[in-house]
């Protein structure tokens, strides 16, 4: 049993480590577009600031942990199945340059695992709902909406300044906001992780099996907080995966869906980046993939709807409402082959 923990805490470490690399394009996509940065020294500087968020709470790991399925019927099988279904389908988007979730591909992991594992009555679908279903709607429609008045209102205030000073200008603020979104995304992406893991280590308990295992290792507390070493080891591994890049998309976000100058990845970057950071304090695992591209397509919108290539988006569109499904689709199966494996 503690081999089978140990494989798991594994798997959701290389999860993370992949988390980092495909949503890398969260944070930077718009600031390597826009050439303020090169994109080697914008995903260095990205991996820092999602190491800093990750460390900052721990709001969605719990939710992770134990709001969608109770830790005395998931089994460190199901757990792995959820974790070999995310990171299926997180790299086949990867593949094709498709900017989905990665944290919905985990949620609906979850889902097809617990539901293969215990039936369908295991699987919380009300926290599906109000947790996953509800802010998928919301969260980026908020970003759309924020990130098209704040444009608006960037260009009211600079429409008397000379181009050469706002261009410039922009260009520093961008910085800014790049850190900020990567600090976002550290803050709500890392932590389902953590959650993953000590979902896995409270199962674990449950099971009776943590005789002998120091306490340090094991969720502590009546709130069961996510021991320490959880917390810097899923942050630590984000943070690697963040700096291996994603160009593929990268490209697809940064010019495929609106060509973006300073002001507007400035615009962008800021909206995704407060739309995110709100979701992690109430613990709400959004999609971070989601918010950032709502935001750019919101200031695309800004200037006029037809510079918004709507054909791309509707293909993003698409993987959202995929991921869900198809992600639980993979990991029914893969728990389906472990049980069979034995």
């Amino acid at each position: 049993m503690l081999s089978l923990l140990i494989a798991v805490i594994v798997t959701a470490v290389v999860f993370d480590f992949i988390n980092g690399f495909h949503d890398a394009a969260n944070a930077i996509a718009t600031v390597v577009s826009t050439g303020v940065l090169p994109i080697r020294t914008a995903v260095f500087i990205a991996g820092i600031f999602n190491f800093v968020g990750a460390v900052t709470g721990t709001a969605v790991a719990k939710t992770i942990a134990s709001g969608f399925a109770d830790p005395s019927v998931v089994s460190q099988t199901v757990v792995l199945a959820a974790l070999i279904g995310a990171i299926i389908w997180n790299l086949i988007t990867w593949w094709y340059g498709i900017p989905s979730s990665s944290s919905h591909a985990l949620v609906g992991g979850l889902a097809g695992a617990v539901t293969a594992h215990a039936g369908l009555g295991a699987f919380r679908w009300v926290a599906l709902v109000e947790k996953v279903m509800i802010p998928l709607v919301v969260s980026p429609t908020l970003g759309f909406l924020i990130a098209f008045f704040v444009m608006i209102a960037l260009l009211w205030i600079v429409r008397r300044m000379r181009p050469d000073f706002v261009h410039k200008a922009s260009r520093r603020l961008q910085l800014v906001s790049a850190c900020l979104m990567a600090l976002s995304h550290g803050s709500n992406d890392a932590q389902k992780s953590m959650g993953v893991i000590t979902l896995a280590l409270l199962a674990f308990m449950a099971k009776g099996h943590h005789a002998g295992i120091p306490e340090w290792v094991l969720p502590h507390g009546k709130a069961n907080e996510v021991p320490y070493w959880v917390i810097i080891v899923c942050a630590a591994a984000i943070a690697l995966g963040t700096m291996a890049g994603g160009k593929k998309i990268i490209k697809t976000m940064g010019t495929k869906i609106i060509r973006i100058s300073p002001l507007q990845g400035f615009a962008a970057e800021t909206s995704g980046a407060l739309t995110i950071l709100t979701a992690s304090h109430l613990g709400v695992p959004v999609s971070t993939t989601h918010c950032i591209n709502a935001c750019i397509m919101g200031v695309g919108a800004s200037k006029r709807v037809s510079a918004v290539r709507w054909g791309v988006a509707g293909n993003i569109v698409i993987a959202w409402i995929l991921t869900l499904p198809l992600s639980a689709a993979i990991s029914f199966v893969t728990m389906v082959l472990l049980r069979g494996v034995g």
